[in-house]
């Protein structure tokens, strides 16, 4: 008997055996593709999020701060954001009912956004604007992720707050994109801010770079997300998860959310802030919906019908010269070419909505 049981026992021990060597190629190769999607996670994330530097002045129509020299009163003045050092432009207007900080979309700078503070300074508003972490002449190997944008509108409303010439301004946020989540998202932190405009803006970093994933690698994006959202909980911690729908709800302040339903970049239907409106309870938060046809995508929202026309002439006849020179225009071919552009007729601003958003501030101060 004891014969037998002791040949019975011999399958036994290879079943087990063979059990194991499977649970091993199974945690190997778990561990593989966990390694793989790290490295290969950070290497897509710090491709998108590389260094922005400032175009060539005389080789874009985008304008310049030097544009407004002599219009307005300018102070370059600098403050830190981590232990990066960067750029900000104070427009201090006499008598101003307030200060517009503008916090800039991703892959440009303040300049990118002059049409619109020359506007407010016109309205009569002082305006402080900066380039964020990694962008034109800020410092910052790199812009770093998302969240970077919610960092550094902290630390330049830190240093608002402590200019005193400043002082006693109430402080309102204009954003774009970028800027527009950063806007939002701020209302998690404690700064005295009177009113808010989020423009073309996701609710949470997560959910943009998903969608913006998706859109890169299809379907196998979804087994990516907890890799994704370890290097940005590794980048920021807590701030990498900050949703704006939560800070909208918890705050008091006046919120203005505007988005284009043709928007591809930040998905109306999407990551967009708007598309969360029936999760928002806070009555202090207004939507302003764009439908226009051919005016409510990510950035032509901001621009005249008359601007948009004549930049897509502009396009043309640049991917024209791309052909003719084989796909790089010489730089002195370029500058020509932007040396006979109109900037002021290419930046033409969508007044309807600079006079909504202009309405919407000037309410915020009516009721402080």
């Amino acid at each position: 008997m004891n014969l037998l049981a002791g040949k019975g026992l011999a399958p036994v021990r290879t079943t087990r055996r063979a059990g194991k060597i499977i649970l091993y190629i199974v945690l190997a190769l778990a561990a593989l593709f966990a390694g793989l999607s790290m490295a290969g996670m950070k290497l897509i994330h710090d491709e998108q999020f590389g260094r922005f530097e400032r175009p060539d002045p005389a080789a874009t129509a985008e304008l310049h701060h030097s544009d407004l020299r002599g219009l307005f009163p300018l102070e370059l003045v600098s403050f830190l954001s981590g232990n990066n050092r960067l750029q900000g432009y104070l427009y201090a207007v006499p008598g101003s009912p307030g200060l517009i900080v503008v916090s800039h979309g991703l892959g440009g700078g303040a300049d990118s956004y002059l049409p619109q503070i020359r506007y407010f300074l016109n309205q009569g508003w002082s305006v402080f604007a900066y380039d964020a972490t990694g962008s034109y002449d800020s410092e910052g190997e790199a812009v770093k992720g998302f969240p970077q944008a919610i960092l550094d509108l902290d630390a330049a409303l830190r240093f608002v707050e402590s200019h005193p010439g400043l002082a006693g301004l109430p402080v309102l946020l204009f954003g774009h994109s970028w800027g527009g989540y950063a806007a939002a998202n701020i209302l998690h932190f404690d700064h005295p801010v009177a009113g808010v405009v989020s423009i073309a803006a996701p609710s949470s970093a997560m959910e943009m770079i998903m969608e913006q994933g998706t859109k890169m690698l299809g379907s196998i994006m979804t087994t990516q997300r907890p890799f994704l959202w370890l290097y940005q909980w590794l980048l920021y911690g807590k701030t990498a998860s900050l949703d704006a729908v939560d800070a909208l709800n918890k705050t008091r302040v006046p919120v203005l959310v505007i988005h284009g339903t043709a928007d591809t970049t930040v998905e109306f239907q999407g990551s967009a802030i708007i598309s969360k409106r029936e999760r928002i309870t806070n009555p202090q938060v207004e939507f302003l919906v764009l439908d226009e046809p051919g005016r409510s995508g990510h950035n032509n929202i901001l621009w005249s019908r008359e601007a948009q026309a004549y930049v897509q002439e502009l396009n043309r006849e640049l991917r024209a010269l791309e052909e003719q020179y084989g796909g790089e225009i010489p730089p002195p071919v370029k500058r020509q070419f932007f040396a006979q552009v109109d900037r002021e007729r290419a930046n033409e601003l969508n007044l309807e909505l600079m006079e909504r958003i202009n309405s919407f501030f000037l309410s915020c101060l009516a009721g402080t």
